[in-house]
């Protein structure tokens, strides 16, 4: 066994910038990811999801979010959730608005389960999306909702209250 951590160690130089593919599933087949979602709100456009259609949660829509890396803080991966899947800084509350245990079901091989830290945020009014040509289809695309979709991922039904109150609040 010493062996195959080493074989792992040597493949991996810096785990902070991200895992090897077949490594990063071996793990999440091993242990509870830990990831944050944000709920982008905007007074006068809703909330902003993206669409996504994967082997690992389905098809539908759901909010920005990533797994936090190795020695990454939450703010850094909030930051840069925001970056590469928004286009944008958000600015963010102090801590989560809800923190959920998630388990695929059914059970899949990889990428079953989730410590998700839920965090409300808000973006400049100046932002606009940038969908560089993608059809609402594809995924990545990035919309303004005005209520919760009938179609949000199954994964992220947990959010369905959240996003109903911050669309109703606004």
């Amino acid at each position: 066994m010493l062996k195959a951590i080493t074989v792992l160690e040597k493949a991996v130089s810096d785990p902070g910038r991200g895992l090897p593919e077949p490594i990063f599933y071996y793990i999440s087949r091993t242990t509870p990811m830990i990831n944050v979602d944000l709920l982008v709100t905007d007074p006068q456009r809703g909330i902003l999801l993206a669409w996504r259609d994967d082997k690992h949660a389905g098809i539908g829509w759901h909010l920005p979010g990533g797994i936090i890396r190795y020695r990454e803080t939450i703010n850094q991966r909030i930051h840069a959730v925001a970056l590469q899947e928004i286009g944008s800084p958000v600015s963010c509350a102090p801590g989560p608005i809800a923190v959920n245990q998630i388990f695929a079901d059914p059970p899949k091989r990889d990428r079953a389960h989730f410590i998700s830290l839920l965090y409300r945020c808000e973006i400049s009014s100046n932002y606009r999306i940038d969908n560089g040509g993608r059809a609402p289809t594809v995924p990545g695309y990035l919309a303004w909702h005005n209520r919760c979709p009938d179609d949000l991922l199954t994964l992220q039904e947990i959010y369905r209250p959240h996003i109903d109150q911050a669309i109703s609040g606004q």
